[in-house]
């Protein structure tokens, strides 16, 4: 019998996420003494607004090399708004197909309310895929 082959089954759920008031440079430091690449921003109500990864962060490190000081700001100025979402109930193989031709590395995982409810990544895909040979 096949294995459970749903993104549900192999999401990351202990989701580290920014508010729109996390300023950038808070942002900034948090994923670099926690090793993450990038985070969900999210409303008050929890809702997805945006993704701050590593790029996003670099652009305002090579500002602020410029000004000789940190440029200013919350996530919100930074983060990218045009998100790649994935539904929880999707076919794993789908999202490594998805994820073969494009340069995401994650993507948000929502619920069928459209709730954000975890984050999915390559090397979750290819975990899940190698339970599956």
């Amino acid at each position: 019998m096949l294995k459970s082959v749903l993104i549900k089954d192999y999401m990351a759920t202990s989701l580290i996420t920014f508010s729109e008031a996390t300023t950038i440079v808070q942002a900034i430091q948090y994923l670099n003494t926690h090793k993450i690449s990038g985070a969900p921003v999210v409303d008050k109500d929890g809702g997805l607004i945006g993704m701050l990864s590593e790029k996003d962060c670099l652009k305002v490190a090579l500002q602020s090399s410029y000004y000789e000081d940190w440029v200013a700001g919350s996530v919100t100025d930074y983060m990218s708004t045009e998100i790649k979402t994935i539904q929880e109930m999707e076919s794993i193989v789908d999202l490594a197909e998805m994820f073969s031709k494009t340069s995401l590395k994650r993507a948000p995982v929502l619920n069928d309310a459209g709730k954000l409810v975890g984050q999915i990544s390559r090397s979750d895909v290819l975990r899940a895929l190698e339970k599956l040979w």
